[in-house]
């Protein structure tokens, strides 16, 4: 395994550093203050179209596309696109103006991997241009969606058209005020094998019978202008030509996408550990107690050597999994992709929580980006797939090696 970055990958770094040193931090506060004030809900940062338009003249756009996906991708690797993430998740909504956000970029994966040329030139393009969002309906309020095979949201035929009905919720992206369609999964043959059940279909959201019940707050934290919300679907109607790939592919469209979707989640949750570290490194050098530099006790010093270790810990891993990712295909990197899902979040949660009890109460205020880091840190130890469903399939795989 070799993780020496090429020039290439250097050079993007250094373009992407520069872009947020000039165009990004110096906006952070006042977009953080914008989306936290309630009169600006559901309401996009006035200058954040600009903010992606002077990214695209950049030519810092859709990296996260994977290699192998034609014109339509920048040509990067896992492993290639990992440092860029990385410095993009050091705030939490940066990703946003390369286009490289979730749930935008695995709805564009499935859309690249696995659509029509018809569903690709409706909704692709627009998606890869930065037009539109989008959105994505798996989880629900009634069943324990960490079995995705519990999944009730029925998807049946009738004629040129399918009939969705059930209730969603967590449909991150949901709110944003340009999200334009949805990709849903749900059952189109309960009777099938539990793994053949399932199939996803695309719903634009202004379609009949699609309601938005409610936002959901994360932690207090409303997410604006994205959203998390509860959507109902009541009779929906769509052609047929909007079913993904067939009947009773949707589970398998589902590991095709969380794969890199988790990679991806893990490469941004390193770039947030990292500045927290940095953050508690600067705020111990300029406090004193007790007559002391804040930076001379033992225990904060511990706190900053246990943060170091354990996110290079992390890192490493997240790369020798976007290596193996890349060298042998997703499922042969499925053990590397539980292990970094499992390890990154409460790594990033642990070095989080030291910097904040190092920044006393301003850490746990919206003065620094710390409480907000905790919140999607600690959620991202269920989305995606909850700790205890990666932990239960690796262990199965790691004993299977040794009988």
């Amino acid at each position: 395994m070799n993780f020496e970055h090429t020039d290439r990958v250097k050079d993007l770094q250094k373009r992407i550093q520069e872009f947020m040193d000039a165009h990004i931090y110096p906006v952070e506060k006042e977009i953080a203050e914008f989306n936290l004030n309630p009169d600006n809900y559901w309401q996009v940062w006035p200058g954040f179209e600009a903010l992606k338009a002077k990214a695209k003249a950049a030519g810092l756009w859709n990296l996260f596309l994977p290699k192998g996906y034609g014109e339509l991708s920048p040509g990067l690797t896992n492993l290639e696109y990992a440092p860029l993430a990385e410095l993009m998740g050091r705030i939490r909504w940066a990703s946003e103006v390369f286009n490289c956000s979730a749930p935008d970029t695995g709805n564009m994966e499935v859309l690249a991997k696995y659509g029509t040329p018809e569903q690709q030139e409706q909704w692709l393009k627009p998606l890869m241009a930065g037009e539109i969002r989008s959105a994505f309906l798996m989880t629900e309020p009634e069943v324990a969606s960490s079995d995705a095979t519990n999944i009730e949201t029925s998807i049946v035929r009738d004629g040129d058209e399918y009939v969705i009905n059930g209730l969603k919720w967590w449909s991150s992206g949901a709110m944003y005020p340009n999200c334009k369609v949805a990709i849903v999964m749900g059952k189109t043959n309960p009777d099938a094998h539990r793994h053949m059940q399932q199939s996803m279909i695309l719903v634009p959201m202004d379609t009949p019978g699609l309601e938005i019940k409610r936002p959901l707050p994360v932690f207090g934290y409303i997410d604006s202008p994205e959203g998390h919300a509860e959507i109902s679907l009541n009779n929906v109607r769509v052609p047929k030509e909007n079913l993904i790939l067939g009947e009773g592919r949707g589970f398998e469209i589902a590991q095709g996408r969380l794969g890199p979707g988790r990679i991806h989640h893990c490469m941004r949750l390193i770039g947030m550990a990292q500045r927290a570290l940095e953050l508690m490194c600067k705020r111990v050098n300029e406090r004193t107690a007790f007559g002391r530099s804040l930076k001379d006790f033992s225990s904060i010093r511990q706190d900053v050597a246990l943060s170091k270790c354990e996110i290079d810990q992390a890192r490493l891993l997240t790369l020798s999994a976007a290596d193996k990712m890349d060298k042998q295909g997703n499922k042969a990197a499925k053990d590397l992709i539980a292990m970094i899902k499992i390890v990154a979040p409460s790594m990033a949660l642990r070095v989080i929580d030291r910097a904040i009890q190092a920044h006393g109460g301003m850490g746990v205020s919206n003065d620094t980006p710390l409480a907000g880091f905790w919140a999607g840190a600690r959620t991202l130890r269920l989305a995606d797939g909850p700790d205890e469903v990666h932990m239960h399939q690796l262990g199965k795989n790691v004993i299977k090696q040794y009988l």
